[in-house]
């Protein structure tokens, strides 16, 4: 009987002295401690495209051009910024996963592992994105440009 009462009793100190801590809070900070308050909302962008130059060598039997090939790396869920390739000629083949692409005002196309494109030049590349959330997406792009010219430029 005597541990009963003993427990009951640790029991009641341990209410009161949570009661306490809870308006303690809620003296502080003006507002009821059981009240979550709210957390700012967080936005991410989905992860970008990266491009990885494989040779850059000015062409020997046309002035003024150059051939730059390079491999697109896109993880899962990633996405291009809308870009230009300047006055490049770019052709674009998928090595691995699937890849969406929409140039100017053309309905968006699906390309995957072993299917190709071109773009030609002042052409605006306005989606680019891996197709898969789960899977990654790789592309080697070969680009014949104006020699000194970008061969990428972001909106």
């Amino acid at each position: 009987m005597v541990r009963v009462r003993f427990a009951r009793g640790l029991l009641a100190a341990g209410m009161l002295v949570s009661v306490a801590a809870c308006a303690g809070e809620r003296a502080a900070s003006g507002a009821p401690a059981a009240v979550e308050r709210p957390v700012a909302a967080v936005t991410t962008q989905p992860p970008s495209d990266k491009l990885t130059k494989l040779l850059e060598q000015p062409l020997p039997n046309v002035k003024g051009k150059t051939f730059t090939s390079a491999i697109v790396d896109f993880p899962p869920g990633a996405r291009a910024v809308p870009h230009r390739h300047g006055q490049a000629f770019v052709y674009a083949y998928v090595l691995e996963g699937s890849v969406r692409s929409r140039l100017d005002d053309e309905p968006v196309k699906t390309f995957r592992k072993g299917e190709n494109w071109v773009e030609p030049p002042g052409s605006h590349h306005v989606l680019a994105d891996n197709a898969s959330r789960t899977e990654p997406a790789k592309l080697l792009v070969v680009f014949i440009s104006d020699s000194g010219e970008q061969i990428k430029v972001d909106d």
